[in-house]
Protein backbone atom coordinates (compact mmCIF):
# COMPACT_ATOMS: atom_id res chain seq x y z
CA UNK A 1 0.00 0.00 0.00
CA UNK A 2 1.15 3.79 -0.56
CA UNK A 3 1.44 6.17 2.21
CA UNK A 4 -1.35 7.95 1.73
CA UNK A 5 -3.79 5.10 1.72
CA UNK A 6 -2.22 3.61 5.28
CA UNK A 7 -2.78 7.47 6.31
CA UNK A 8 -6.44 7.37 5.80
CA UNK A 9 -6.85 3.78 7.27
CA UNK A 10 -5.24 4.88 10.18
CA UNK A 11 -6.94 7.60 10.20
CA UNK A 12 -10.47 5.98 10.09
CA UNK A 13 -9.35 3.50 12.69
CA UNK A 14 -8.28 5.99 15.27
CA UNK A 15 -11.96 7.52 14.75
CA UNK A 16 -13.70 4.08 15.26
CA UNK A 17 -11.42 2.65 18.12
CA UNK A 18 -9.97 4.17 21.77
CA UNK A 19 -7.23 2.60 22.37
CA UNK A 20 -5.63 -0.19 22.77
CA UNK A 21 -7.68 -3.81 22.06
CA UNK A 22 -6.81 -5.64 24.92
CA UNK A 23 -5.46 -8.87 24.37
CA UNK A 24 -5.27 -10.77 28.36
CA UNK A 25 -1.72 -11.68 27.98
CA UNK A 26 -1.90 -12.95 24.41
CA UNK A 27 1.00 -10.68 23.08
CA UNK A 28 2.78 -11.94 26.17
CA UNK A 29 2.56 -15.26 25.73
CA UNK A 30 3.67 -15.25 21.59
CA UNK A 31 6.45 -13.49 22.76
CA UNK A 32 7.73 -15.90 25.64
CA UNK A 33 6.87 -19.16 23.05
CA UNK A 34 9.30 -17.60 19.99
CA UNK A 35 12.72 -19.71 19.64
CA UNK A 36 15.72 -17.46 20.74
CA UNK A 37 16.87 -15.77 17.43
CA UNK A 38 19.70 -17.34 15.98
CA UNK A 39 23.60 -15.72 15.59
CA UNK A 40 24.48 -14.60 12.57
CA UNK A 41 28.26 -16.45 11.10
CA UNK A 42 30.32 -13.48 9.40
CA UNK A 43 33.01 -15.91 8.65
CA UNK A 44 31.15 -16.82 5.13
CA UNK A 45 30.71 -13.87 3.88
CA UNK A 46 34.56 -12.72 4.95
CA UNK A 47 35.90 -15.58 3.47
CA UNK A 48 33.58 -14.51 0.09
CA UNK A 49 35.23 -11.54 -0.05
CA UNK A 50 38.67 -12.25 0.73
CA UNK A 51 38.14 -15.04 -1.79
CA UNK A 52 36.73 -12.53 -4.67
CA UNK A 53 39.56 -10.07 -3.71
CA UNK A 54 42.34 -12.45 -4.34
CA UNK A 55 41.07 -13.67 -7.37
CA UNK A 56 40.84 -10.51 -8.67
CA UNK A 57 44.41 -9.67 -7.80
CA UNK A 58 45.91 -12.99 -9.17
CA UNK A 59 43.67 -12.47 -12.61
CA UNK A 60 44.98 -8.77 -13.29
CA UNK A 61 48.51 -9.11 -11.64
CA UNK A 62 49.43 -10.63 -15.25
CA UNK A 63 48.23 -8.16 -17.38
CA UNK A 64 50.04 -5.17 -18.81
CA UNK A 65 47.80 -2.89 -18.11
CA UNK A 66 46.82 -2.98 -14.46
CA UNK A 67 50.86 -3.08 -13.45
CA UNK A 68 51.08 -0.54 -16.05
CA UNK A 69 48.82 1.77 -14.52
CA UNK A 70 49.89 1.35 -10.54
CA UNK A 71 53.54 1.96 -12.11
CA UNK A 72 52.13 5.16 -13.86
CA UNK A 73 49.84 6.19 -10.28
CA UNK A 74 53.02 5.40 -8.26
CA UNK A 75 55.08 7.70 -10.37
CA UNK A 76 52.42 10.49 -10.16
CA UNK A 77 51.64 9.90 -14.20
CA UNK A 78 47.99 10.46 -15.52
CA UNK A 79 48.28 8.18 -17.96
CA UNK A 80 45.33 6.38 -19.84
CA UNK A 81 45.92 3.11 -17.61
CA UNK A 82 45.98 4.94 -14.71
CA UNK A 83 42.52 6.66 -15.30
CA UNK A 84 41.16 2.84 -16.51
CA UNK A 85 42.57 1.58 -13.24
CA UNK A 86 41.12 4.67 -10.93
CA UNK A 87 37.60 4.78 -12.82
CA UNK A 88 37.35 0.57 -12.04
CA UNK A 89 38.17 1.12 -8.73
CA UNK A 90 35.95 4.54 -7.91
CA UNK A 91 32.46 2.63 -10.21
CA UNK A 92 33.33 -0.89 -8.07
CA UNK A 93 33.37 1.13 -5.07
CA UNK A 94 29.89 2.68 -5.90
CA UNK A 95 28.58 -0.53 -6.92
CA UNK A 96 29.41 -1.64 -3.54
CA UNK A 97 27.43 1.29 -1.86
CA UNK A 98 24.75 0.72 -3.85
CA UNK A 99 24.20 -2.99 -2.69
CA UNK A 100 24.88 -2.24 1.01
CA UNK A 101 22.10 0.13 0.47
CA UNK A 102 19.80 -1.89 -1.37
CA UNK A 103 20.53 -4.92 1.41
CA UNK A 104 19.78 -2.43 4.15
CA UNK A 105 16.37 -1.50 3.06
CA UNK A 106 15.50 -5.00 2.31
CA UNK A 107 17.02 -6.19 5.68
CA UNK A 108 15.36 -3.66 7.40
CA UNK A 109 11.84 -3.17 6.08
CA UNK A 110 12.40 0.05 3.91
CA UNK A 111 13.59 2.36 6.75
CA UNK A 112 16.32 3.87 5.37
CA UNK A 113 13.32 5.02 3.07
CA UNK A 114 11.69 6.69 5.50
CA UNK A 115 14.81 8.35 7.14
CA UNK A 116 15.29 11.01 3.88
CA UNK A 117 12.00 12.26 3.78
Amino acid sequence: MNDEAEDVLDALLREHFEGPVPDEGFCARVVDRLPARRRRNNWPMAAGILAGVAACWFSLWSDPITSAGWRDWLSGYPSTSTMTLLISMMSMTALALAWTIAEADDRYGGSSRLAFR
